[in-house]
């Protein structure tokens, strides 16, 4: 039975306790007593993309969901197993939570599959079926951006998913009676691991935009110098 990775995980863990956890003792005593996340995001499962240190957020600022494609299903009260659609229950009915963040990323596995399988769908027992979710916007998307580039075409892909899930979080009807009464906002975020940027979709361009602008780096860059 392999041990190695779980060996690391381990001392991870030990280190976690050691330099983390006793260094936190009152956000763990706070914690203990229960949690009150202002977001809920709903993330790929991809390894690369953590929600938690991407954003820098410690322990009880978010609720997490994490499923193939960042995907959320359409509101299906029929009786099934929905762990997604549990999850946004519990986040917006429960803990109150006043922001829904999707957050997308590049080169994801699951969209990859339905691309380069020509939008016909992911396979496997269960990835297939899951990606069907998504699987008429992926194919309007590779129909409208033919002989484009196979990487921007990609990424209008993972970016067209994004709003699918927007869509379908819109289909609750808890979700809907919130954010139209102002108390719950949606958000669409595109995270590109190569670049380490992070975009948002504005609404009123259509469009995905740096939730940093360049400028804003550099003059974080230029303070941080002088600081050092």
């Amino acid at each position: 039975m392999p041990t190695s990775n779980l060996g690391k995980l381990i001392r991870g863990f030990e280190r976690f306790r050691q330099d983390y956890f006793r260094g936190n003792t009152e956000l763990f005593d706070k914690l203990r007593h229960g949690q009150d996340p202002d977001a809920l995001v709903i993330s790929c499962c991809d390894s690369r993309v953590d929600p938690a240190i991407i954003t820098n957020c410690a322990p009880g600022d978010l609720f997490v969901a994490r499923d193939v494609a960042n995907l959320v299903p359409p509101y299906e009260p029929d009786g099934g197993h929905h762990g997604v659609s549990a999850a946004i229950e519990y986040a917006v009915l429960t803990l109150g939570v006043e922001h829904i963040v999707v957050l997308g990323h590049s080169q994801c596995g699951g969209i990859g599959a339905l691309v380069d399988g020509g939008a016909h769908g992911a396979g496997g027992e269960f990835i297939g079926p899951w990606m069907s979710i998504c699987q008429e916007e992926v194919r309007a998307v590779l129909e409208a951006t033919v002989g484009e580039p196979d990487d921007k075409r990609r990424r209008a892909c993972e970016q067209a998913v994004i709003l699918v899930s927007l869509r379908n979080l819109m289909s609750f009807p808890w979700v809907r009676e919130r954010v139209e009464a102002g108390r719950l906002c949606l958000h669409g975020w595109y995270f590109d691991i190569r670049r380490g940027e992070l975009s948002v979709y504005a609404p009123e361009e259509l469009a995905f935009r740096p939730l940093v602008s360049s400028e804003e780096r550099l003059r974080a860059s230029k303070q941080a110098s002088t600081a050092g």
